[in-house]
Order: C-alpha cells, then structure tokens, then sequence
C-alpha cells in the first residue's frame, strides 16, 4: 500500500492478525465472552477468553473494524494472554497505542474497543463464577481538572442521554471552570459514541 499512514507494528497485526477466532463461535468453548461496539459505526469487537486460576490462558476475538481497530485487537490479545484478570482487566487504550508504535489521531478511538470488549469478557467470566466485577479499579483519565470529571463520568453522562457539549455540562458540570477540557471532552464523547452508540 503507497498510502500506509501506520506504524509498522500496525501493519503486521493488520494483515497478520493473532489469535482471530477463525472457527464458529460455538466451537471454541470460553470462560468468558465480550462484545462492545457499534455497527452503525463500523466497529464491533468480541473477545473471547479463557481462564485458568484467574490468568488468561488463552483469548479470541472477531472484529468488524478498520485497520486499526483490527490490529489494536491483535496486538492487545498477546499482550494480556498470561496475565492475571485483575492485571488484563487495568490495560489501558494507551497501551495498545503504544504496543502498536502509535495511531493517527483521528484512529485512536479504536484502540477503545478492545480494552472495553476484554473488561466485558472477564466481567462475564466473573458473573459466572459469582464473584464481584472489577469495575472500579481500571483508571480513568481526569479530562476536566477543574471540575475533576474523568472519561468515565462522560461515558456515564452518554448512557444518560448526553449527546452534546451542553448535554455534557448540565450533567458533570465539565468545563465551567477554566473550559480548556473541551477538546479533549468531545473526543472522549465521540469515543463513547463509538462504543455504544
């Protein structure tokens, strides 16, 4: 490709994907099972995993995405098989950015869905065993310092029906001190959007 924007790294995962479920779904029995995206945007991802003493012995994803989100999935699936759950369910977007050599700007949305799917995937196998999700102690990012909104309270705020800068503000108070968190605000909307629109 003459117009390949991406690193590397992207480029192997993309057109050497690792750990794609490559057999149908029922024939590759799993501990636990995540799913998040939106088609409508084009990006739908599953994970699959399997546990053993509460390390992830092995993981397999389908991803209906760009590139990006297609090598994302690759790259995040090698790096938590091994892992303990409470280890994997803390991976961050940036680290799978990282892992990839980095994303374009407008791409780096994608790389939300694969941490977002495998959260899902061992909140599914914990529910199963009956033992408490993790939710809680992957971080969050503080996008308005002001009035210390984090992604996580505008992913809340999007569930609740905000859709806006203004839906946002009436909801999490986000930028009514200094406003400089817009940009960043809006991208995390978008992102979310992305994930659950």
């Amino acid at each position: 490709m003459s117009n390949w924007i991406y690193s590397d790294i992207v480029k192997e995962h993309f057109e050497n994907p690792k750990n794609a479920l490559t057999v149908p779904e029922a024939e590759w029995p799993c501990d636990g099972r995540g799913v998040v995206g939106n088609m409508k945007c084009g990006d739908q991802m599953l994970i699959l995993i399997r546990v053993e003493n509460d390390i992830i012995t092995d993981i397999r994803w389908k991803t209906y995405g760009c590139a990006s989100a297609i090598a994302s999935t690759s790259i995040l699936s090698e790096s938590v098989k091994g892992l303990s759950i409470a280890d994997a369910y803390k991976f961050k977007p940036q680290d799978i950015v990282a892992r990839l050599g980095g994303l374009p700007d407008n791409k780096i949305h994608c790389s939300v869905l694969g941490d977002k799917a495998l959260r899902a995937a061992i909140d599914d196998y914990l529910e199963k065993n009956g033992r408490p999700s993790f939710v809680g102690t992957e971080e969050v990012e503080v996008i308005c310092h002001c009035m210390n909104v984090t992604d996580a309270d505008i992913e809340t705020a999007y569930k609740e029906g905000a859709r806006t800068w203004e839906d946002l503000q009436a909801r999490t108070k986000i930028g009514t001190g200094c406003g400089e968190c817009k940009s960043r605000a809006m991208e995390k909307l978008h992102e979310t959007e992305h994930l659950f629109g």
